[in-house]
């Protein structure tokens, strides 16, 4: 996990503004923990930037999508697949331009699918290499904790304490006493990474 910098705690006024704005609730263990001036567990943080509220990520969720119900990974196979095949083939283009204005917009599409498949989740940590921890704050899993690994294999899945029975996603009071790597399903491996700040 990469070192989270320093921040100062937030004021219960902060954070009533910042979901007053966002549209969303945070879990009410989340919102103590940013409260606090020494949390037990660095994580990441609303903060009052110009354009709006950020969470010092690479990788964050556009604010009009926060409110959104945070969807379940299983939701979106079926687009994920479907937009897969409709992307714009060379071989169907008589015109080079063509193709590649069509396969632009296809892209464009992509992004935004991307963009949907966190709405309603903000990142709690990062791992490097494009991999976070994602808070769920809106929607029937709102509290659950989920893992990024779309960089390597374009998976967003559960963190669980129980796999092989279901892997119900860990709440973030249940996340708080357990690093993200050991909630990963079996075969995500144990590699070598910085310590846990």
């Amino acid at each position: 996990m990469q070192r989270l910098p320093e921040r100062p705690p937030l004021t219960e006024v902060e954070l009533t503004m910042a979901e007053n704005e966002l549209g969303v609730s945070f879990p009410a263990a989340y919102r103590a923990l940013l409260m606090e001036a020494n949390p037990a567990k660095r994580v990441l943080g609303p903060c009052r930037k110009e354009r709006g509220w950020d969470w010092g990520s690479d990788r964050s969720t556009p604010a009009e999508l926060l409110a959104l119900p945070f969807p379940h990974p299983d939701s979106y196979v079926g687009a994920d697949a479907e937009l897969a095949a409709r992307e714009p083939r060379p071989e169907d283009f008589t015109d080079e331009q063509a193709h590649a204005d069509a396969w632009q917009a296809w892209d464009r599409e992509c992004e935004d699918f991307e963009d949907r498949r966190t709405a309603g989740a903000v990142v709690l940590q990062e791992h490097g290499c494009g991999l976070s921890t994602l808070l769920a704050v809106t929607g029937p899993l709102a509290g659950t904790v989920w893992w990024d690994g779309r960089a390597t294999c374009d998976l967003i899945v559960p963190l669980s304490l129980d796999h092989a029975g279901g892997a119900r996603p860990v709440t973030f009071g249940e996340w708080l006493r357990h690093d993200s790597w050991d909630l990963l399903p079996p075969g995500w491996g144990r590699s070598p990474r910085s310590p846990s700040a």
